[in-house]
């Protein structure tokens, strides 16, 4: 963590730390600024509907956060967190 003073060009708030060295100060965001910035632009994480089984346990699949190339290697979250180690 950056120790420093800044302020936030969103609402004026003290920024004492940041997770990076700012090179510039003119567009620093405190983390509220950040966020409501992002999420505005994001907008919602989209989600792709399917019939999908997973390669591990063969458990139904019918929703992924992203839209899968190849199916060979879809596993359900339960086999992920299992394999994720």
């Amino acid at each position: 963590m950056f120790e420093g003073d800044w302020k936030c060009s969103g609402c004026g708030t003290a920024i004492t730390s940041l997770p990076f060295d700012p090179k510039s100060t003119a567009n620093l965001t405190c983390r509220d600024c950040h966020s409501k910035k992002k999420a505005t632009q994001d907008g919602p994480r989209k989600k792709f509907q399917g019939n999908w089984s997973c390669s591990s346990c063969g458990s139904a699949i019918t929703e992924l956060p992203f839209e899968p190339k190849s199916t060979n290697n879809l596993t359900c979250r339960d086999c992920y967190m299992k394999n994720r180690g």
